[in-house]
């Protein structure tokens, strides 16, 4: 195995690099891997990476030796104990990093399923709505441009490996999409005209559905609202006004999956 004993070797100075830059993911078309359980996640996705990163002293680690037992040995580099700490964003860093490409999404879809994100900023919630999709058996994900980086490290972890299960498609004008789109879409509000309960028996979620989930402060854009087949609301019987988005969006698909099974 190839040895790196400098934080200033230039291998090392690009993968902090892409873990700090949003630029940089998008003009080298890859992103970093921090982990194990990521790593596990996408190689369970039959994902190959570019190349992983091993801190020297965690090599009698079990759960490491595991992992790099499944990779080939010419794509792992060890590395000075302590390196890897300092270019994490982790506070205590798992010293095991992966440098992969990030994957061609393909076509938007036109009449799949699938969850779109207007706007929305904190890296958590973007997570949190991508396992939720995931679990739900919904594939597509839609993000405008005003989006936070779907592929960076705190998206990452919060998607716990959600993103190799599914076809993301980044930076989308979705006022140009829609016109495209055949199914229904659905975008969640709270004061709309034509505004189903998402409990409402008149409300089929066994068709095509684009969900579309706003932004934390100001929700779904009025111009999105505009374009939407219908608008959703979550009933509430306590005195909150509104839930957090990825709350929303989960309960959203669940009652989705949950129509769907009982047909």
């Amino acid at each position: 195995m190839k040895i790196i004993t400098s934080i200033h070797n230039e291998q090392l100075k690009f993968i902090a690099k892409l873990l700090q830059n949003a630029k940089s993911r998008r003009e080298h078309r890859a992103t970093v891997l921090e982990g194990v359980h990521l790593l596990d996640a996408y190689l369970n996705a039959k994902q190959l990476p570019k190349r992983v990163f091993v801190s020297q002293n965690r090599l009698v680690n079990p759960e490491i030796q595991r992992i790099i037992n499944r990779l080939p040995e010419h794509l792992i580099t060890l590395v000075e104990q302590g390196a890897l700490n300092k270019i994490s964003q982790l506070t205590e860093a798992e010293d095991i990093m992966t440098w992969i490409e990030l994957p061609i999404s393909g076509n938007l879809p036109i009449s799949d399923d699938c969850v779109v994100l207007e706007n929305i900023q904190d890296s958590g919630n973007i997570g949190t709505i991508l396992r939720s999709a995931a679990a739900a058996g919904v594939v597509q994900i839609v993000l405008s441009k005003g989006c936070a980086d779907v592929w960076s490290p705190k998206v990452l972890r919060a998607g716990m490996g959600a993103h190799f299960l599914l076809k993301i498609h980044e930076r989308v004008d979705l006022l140009a999409w829609r016109e495209s789109f055949l199914g229904d879409v659905l975008a969640t509000a709270l004061t709309e005209k034509n505004n189903f309960s998402l409990y409402d028996k008149q409300l089929d979620l066994t068709r095509s559905v684009a969900w579309v989930f706003g932004n934390e402060g100001s929700g779904v854009s009025a111009d999105m609202l505009a374009q939407a087949s219908a608008t959703v609301k979550i009933p509430m019987l306590g005195a909150t006004e509104s839930l957090n988005v990825a709350m929303a969006a989960t309960i959203c698909l669940f009652e989705q999956m949950r129509q769907r099974l009982v047909v």
